[in-house]
C-alpha cells in the first residue's frame, strides 16, 4: 500500500481582512456623521435661528431687486474682471515663456506680487492710490471699470501660471509639425498651441471664474452707489435696515445659484478630460 502524502494544515488567519477593516472604518465614519447631525438638530435653537435668518416677509421684500440689481451687478463685475484677467494673463504667460530675459523677469515679478497680495489690498490700491497718484484721471467705466481692473489684476497672476502650464503641456511635436508646414513661431503658437492648451486648462479657468464671483464682494471698498451694489453689499445694507440677517442668507443663496452650476460644469469638464487621456 502506497504511502499517502500528508499536506500540512494551513494556519487559520486571525483578525479581519483588509476589506472588512475598510467596511468597519466606513461604518464608523457614517455613524459619527449621523450622530453629529442628530446632536446639531437636537441642541440647536431652531426658533431663534428662524427668527434671525428666515423671515419670509423680509425675504419677499428683496425681490426682484436682489436679482435684477444685486445679482446682475455681481455677474457683470465677475465677467468683466474675468475677461481682463484672461487677456492680461495670456500676455504674462507668453512673457513668462519668452526667450527674452527682461520679459521673463517682469512676468515673474508680477506673478509673485499679485499672487501674494490679498485681493482687498488691490481694491484699495485701485480705489485710493491710483486717484492720488494720477489726479484728474478717471478709469473708463467708473466703478465697473475699477472692479474689472482690480479683479483682472488679481486673476491674471493665477491665470498666467495656468496658461503657461497648459502651453507647456502641449507636446513639442505640435510646434515642430506646424513649423514644418510653414507656420511662423507666432502663428503656430496662436493657431495650434494655444487652442490645444485651452482645452487642457478649461477646468481650472472655470474654477477661477467661481473664485472671482466671490471676490466681487470686495467692491464695497471702492464706494459704490445704490445702483452699483452687488450681492454682499445689498444683503448687508438690508440687514442693517431691518436688524435681521435674512437678507444675508438670501444673498448667500443667490451666490449658490451661480457657484453650484459652475462647480458642476468644472467637474464635468475634468471628467471628460480624464476620459480623453485614457
Amino acid at each position: 500500500m502506497a504511502d499517502t502524502e500528508k499536506t500540512p494544515l494551513q494556519p487559520k488567519r486571525k483578525g479581519l481582512t483588509r476589506r472588512q477593516k475598510r467596511s468597519v472604518s466606513r461604518g464608523i465614519q457614517y455613524a459619527v456623521f449621523v450622530a453629529a447631525v442628530i446632536a446639531f438638530a437636537v441642541t440647536a435653537d431652531w426658533g431663534r435661528l428662524q427668527n434671525q435668518f428666515a423671515q419670509v416677509d423680509i425675504a419677499e421684500r428683496m425681490f426682484p431687486d436682489v436679482i435684477t440689481l444685486a445679482l446682475k451687478n455681481t455677474v457683470l463685475y465677475t465677467v468683466t474682471g474675468f475677461a481682463v484677467g484672461l487677456a492680461l494673463g495670456m500676455l504674462i504667460a507668453l512673457m513668462r515663456l519668452s526667450s527674452v530675459g527682461p520679459y521673463r523677469w517682469l512676468a515673474g515679478v508680477y506673478i509673485e506680487i499679485f499672487r501674494g497680495l490679498p485681493a482687498l489690498l488691490i481694491f484699495i490700491f485701485i480705489g485710493v492710490a491710483v486717484p492720488l497718484a494720477f489726479p484728474g484721471t478717471e478709469i473708463i467705466g467708473g466703478t465697473y471699470g475699477k472692479v474689472a481692473l482690480a479683479l483682472g489684476l488679481v486673476a491674471a497672476a493665477y491665470m498666467a501660471e495656468t496658461i503657461r502650464a497648459g502651453i507647456q503641456a502641449v507636446p513639442k511635436g505640435q510646434m515642430e509639425a506646424a513649423r514644418s508646414l510653414g507656420f511662423s513661431p507666432a502663428r503656430a503658437m496662436v493657431s495650434v498651441i494655444i487652442p490645444q492648451a485651452f482645452r487642457i486648462i478649461l477646468p481650472p479657468l472655470t474654477n477661477e471664474l467661481v473664485l472671482l464671483f466671490k471676490d466681487s464682494s470686495l467692491v464695497l471698498f471702492l464706494g459704490v452707489t445704490l445702483e452699483e451694489r452687488e450681492l454682499s453689499k445689498y444683503g448687508r445694507d438690508l440687514a442693517s435696515q431691518t436688524a435681521n440677517s435674512t437678507p444675508i442668507l438670501v444673498a448667500g443663496l443667490c451666490y449658490l445659484l451661480i457657484t453650484i452650476p459652475l462647480g458642476f460644469v468644472v467637474r464635468r469638464m475634468e471628467a471628460k478630460a480624464q476620459e480623453a487621456v485614457k
